[in-house]
């Protein structure tokens, strides 16, 4: 029996491959259909629905930050649970030792490290052990370590006194920075070089320069005044004063030169009340009566 065949006929397996995308194509539409149906039916429209998941989204992450907090503090609560656990195995500040304290009160260091008594010793801040102590007058530094199981360890590094300061009549420590050590009395300061005038403590360390030029005469002068801010006024143990000219190296070569005028003159000592020395020629020296002297002398001629 002989068999048609239509030229024009699709292929099956074509035509199976058609269907499905048809169908999906139908059931794309009818998904869009319930979508807009939808939306007809809720009270909203397209933006105020956008807002509604805006603020879903922000309500998640305010969710998970109140989580992150209080899984920071469930991380606090192991911590200080870690550090009593370590202070009853015996890791706990009992003891403190200080070291390096000559002229400071020692008491002064206990005060500020006896806070951490009984502490358990993860717990103590050094940093902040070691800055609170550096707040101390005397203190040029300080190291503060951990000696297990029980002590803190403070090594301490004092300021040098090395003049008194004499500021609205009071007498001060200072270092050989100017930095304030502590109030004294004029009975304490006798025995140190006295240091006045408007910010005198700033030019401690140009002093030392300068007194160091003229070796010889450093342990006569008892008293530097720092003069309208810009000159040297010395004072020596006989009470003379001798006047230094503005500058560093004009007042070093004017106190190098004393010095050496001194030692062939003997000028600390004699009759001249004070020495002025501003000038860099020439040398006026004050000698007390000597007016009265000279008037005495020019009556008594003119009488004759």
């Amino acid at each position: 029996m002989a068999e048609t065949i239509r030229r024009n006929a699709r292929p099956v397996r074509r035509q199976g491959r058609s269907q499905p995308a048809g169908r999906k194509s139908r059931k794309g539409a009818k998904q869009s259909g319930l979508l807009d149906a939808l939306m007809r039916v809720l009270p909203f429209t397209e933006q105020q629905l956008h807002k509604v998941f805006l603020a879903l989204i922000f309500a998640a992450i305010a969710a998970l930050a109140l989580l992150l907090a209080s899984l920071a503090g469930l991380t606090a609560l192991a911590g200080e649970r870690a550090a009593a656990a370590v202070a009853d195995a015996g890791f706990e500040v009992r003891k403190v030792e200080v070291r390096g304290v000559d002229r400071m009160n020692e008491i002064d260091v206990y005060e500020r490290v006896l806070g951490v008594k009984d502490r358990a010793m993860p717990q103590v801040d050094l940093s902040e052990l070691r800055a609170s102590l550096m707040e101390l007058p005397y203190v040029r530094d300080a190291r503060v370590s951990r000696q297990l199981p029980d002590t803190i360890v403070v090594d301490i590094v004092e300021r040098t006194p090395h003049a008194a300061l004499r500021r609205n009549g009071n007498l001060a420590l200072i270092d050989e920075t100017g930095h304030v050590l502590e109030p004294i009395s004029a009975a304490h300061a006798k025995e140190r070089l006295v240091i006045s005038g408007a910010e005198a403590e700033t030019q401690v360390q140009a002093l030392a320069s300068l007194l160091d030029a003229a070796p010889q005469l450093q342990e006569q002068v008892t008293e530097a005044e720092w003069v309208g801010r810009r000159r040297w006024n010395l004072t020596f143990v006989t009470g003379q004063v001798l006047s230094l000219p503005q500058g560093e190296e004009r007042s070093r070569a004017a106190l190098m030169s004393f010095a050496e005028l001194d030692g062939t003159n003997r000028l600390i000592g004699g009759r001249v009340a004070a020495f002025d020395m501003r000038n860099p020629d020439r040398i006026y020296m004050r000698v007390p009566g000597r007016a009265q002297e000279a008037a005495e002398l020019a009556a008594q001629k003119k009488d004759s």
